[in-house]
């Protein structure tokens, strides 16, 4: 595994895989569902190499790990022992509303978007070949194209019906029969009418639930119920096919009778108000959500547009609202490369390419969290250029024909099916104009700190925290061993310092250097020791040691003490520890090695008492 000790990193300070009630990802973030966020290390974890930053949002706990996410999520599940996008042992947790609205709307959506995304790449793509006249709506190889990208939002009830019924503990099949059956042909077929069910009349929508979104959704809920009900009441050796069998038989009539119209009601009644908003002042309303989509993100806050938008495209055709925001990347991209031009820090700059390239394909979290957000004004003035674009595309009337595209690939999506009209040019003048504005915000107006101004390669001035460097001989005699193949992942992964391993050959620890004895533990089984010079020694001798409580173990000295090189300080019983059962592999380390500019282990495979062992250099 790739990042497998990122995996391992990132787990233990979570918490522990025991703390982790569920995971899944977005496009550059780990969601985490903590049974206790207080046991989470999120200081740790911001500092951990491979990570972006921690937000708390939503009810989730999200680790920002970047483009790459995918790959570290997999390995996270691989090592925590999860199921892909699964539950571990979780508990119903109290949220408030709008957390909890939320929750459920990430939950539904998240598996799909990158399909989502797929998908209306591709007919983006269509339009743009029908406007260049290469083809027409009647060659069979549009019709194929088109069958893609429309396959998902078409059946987008069956695909919803998986993805909520997961959310809502259901059987997921379940959750697809009942969305198969909102689009079952011969129920496609009695749009507009008005028929029956046991002399009940069931209104069906003119427009039927074809990609439709609230329907499916709230008909999973009421079949979490009912299925939680018969679950409880029937026996367990007809389980398997009676809950079904009595859950479809309630809830998919239920869901014509009543869900689905209440639901399409109020899917027309939300695209209606959200348009008549977007109406009483286009621009007004692109300012707003360009100029705030950034922070909507940051908190979580854009999944209630997210909804609003799909069912926009399902009901009435398209969506002017989200549309508003598409450019913003650009607006953030404008400013990073603006940063990288005047930044000398090589540092710095390397961060600014990947996540220009990013940017321009719709993923901004890492310039966000790693580039302009920690430098507050940068941020500001994306945001500024990201209302700039917002009312743009408000002047314009820009509409999105299709979701879930993102950066330069959204540009296809606002093609009109009849034609390319104003809000085509729109989405084209917002992507320059969002460039060019947080560029030139940034260049001519931003300022970076002094330390972004510098090279990187003078090293930087001395901190009073710093102390003096010194070689440390060997308290062990020993074979050596590398610290990251100890087997416990504390020591192995560097987070309790960094030094290195010996499996003793005799059973006696001395004093490597002339200091105090500042830690002895009551099991005996580890100690700690400070330099006269102040580096942090930790040996700790053995894996599991300290249930032996004490035993095999016999002190020389008191902790406490004042002690000179070469002092016995702790003596052990070798093959007894072995009998039983423990490992003897002793990790040395530097506790405060953040302190130093390297620590340098020996390349010895056998030490000797008194031999050089780790060099830290200030």
């Amino acid at each position: 595994m790739k990042y497998e000790n990122l995996a391992k990193d990132i787990i233990k300070n979570v918490g522990g895989k025991e703390n982790i009630n569920s995971l899944c990802h977005c496009v550059t973030r780990l969601r985490f569902k903590l049974k206790d966020e207080s046991k989470a290390n999120t200081d740790v974890l911001k500092k951990m190499d491979g990570v972006v930053t921690v937000v708390k949002s939503g009810g989730q706990y999200q680790v920002v790990i970047g483009n790459h996410v995918p790959d570290v999520y997999a390995d996270v599940c691989s090592v925590a022992g999860i199921s892909d996008n699964a539950s571990s042992g979780e508990v119903e947790e109290k949220m408030n509303p709008l957390n909890r609205f939320i929750d459920i709307v990430s939950g539904v959506f998240q598996p799909i978007l990158g399909l989502l995304a797929a998908t209306g790449m591709i007919k983006g793509v269509n339009a743009i070949l029908i406007s260049a006249n290469i083809l027409t709506a009647t060659d069979s190889t549009y019709m194929i194209l088109n069958a893609i990208g429309d396959s998902l939002m078409y059946f987008f009830p069956v695909f919803l019906g998986f993805t909520a019924a997961k959310k809502f503990k259901v059987n997921q099949f379940l959750g697809m029969v009942i969305g198969a059956a909102l689009i079952y042909p011969d129920i496609v077929g009695l749009a507009g009418q008005t028929i029956t069910f046991c002399g009940i009349p069931v209104v069906m929508p003119a427009s039927g639930y074809a990609s439709t979104v609230i329907p499916i959704i709230l008909s999973i809920y009421v079949a979490s119920v009912v299925e939680k009900f018969f679950k409880k009441i029937i026996p367990d050796v007809v389980k398997t096919f009676l809950v079904p069998f009595c859950t479809l038989l309630i809830v998919v009539p239920v869901t014509f009778i009543a869900v689905g119209p209440i639901a399409s009601s109020a899917a027309n009644l939300l695209g209606d108000v959200t348009i008549a908003i977007y109406n009483f002042s286009p621009i007004v309303a692109g300012i707003f959500i360009g100029g705030f989509w950034q922070i909507f993100v940051m908190f979580g806050m854009h999944w209630g547009l997210v909804p609003i938008s799909i069912n926009n495209i399902a009901v009435l055709g398209s969506d002017p609202v989200v549309a508003t925001s598409v450019a913003v990347c650009f607006a953030q991209t404008g400013v990073v490369i603006a940063i990288m031009l005047k930044a000398k820090n090589k540092k710095l700059k390397s961060l600014c390419i990947p996540s220009i390239i990013s940017g321009i394909f719709g993923v901004t979290e890492p310039a966000i969290y790693g580039i302009t957000l920690p430098r507050k004004k940068p941020f500001i003035l994306s945001c500024i250029g990201g209302a700039v674009t917002g009312g743009i595309m408000g002047l314009f009337g820009t509409r999105l024909y299709s979701s879930g595209a993102m950066g330069l690939f959204v540009i296809p999506t606002c093609i009109n099916p009849t034609g390319i009209d104003s809000g085509f040019y729109g989405i084209i003048l917002a992507t320059v104009v969002g460039l060019a504005v947080g560029f030139a915000l940034m260049f001519f107006f931003g300022k970076l700190d002094e330390e972004d101004l510098t090279d990187g390669e003078v090293v930087e001035t001395v901190e009073k925290s710093i102390i003096k460097g010194e070689i440390l001989t060997s308290p062990i005699k020993g074979v050596v061993k590398s610290l990251s193949d100890v087997k416990d992942e504390a020591f192995a992964s560097g987070l309790l310092g960094r030094g290195i391993a010996i499996e003793p050959k005799e059973g006696k620890i001395i004093a490597p250097a002339d200091g105090t004895l500042t830690t002895l533990f009551p099991t005996l089984h580890a100690l700690g020791i400070t330099t006269d010079s102040g580096s942090e020694l930790l040996i700790h001798v053995g894996m599991d040691t300290v249930k032996l409580e004490g035993k095999h173990f016999k002190a020389r000295v008191k902790q406490g003490d004042k002690i000179k090189k070469g002092d016995v300080l702790l003596e052990f019983d070798i093959n007894a520890i072995k009998r039983e059962g423990y490992s003897l592999e002793t990790p040395v380390i530097i506790t405060n090695f953040d302190k130093y500019l390297d620590v340098i282990e020996t390349n010895k495979d056998i030490i000797e008492y008194g031999e050089n062992l780790i060099t830290v250099m200030s």
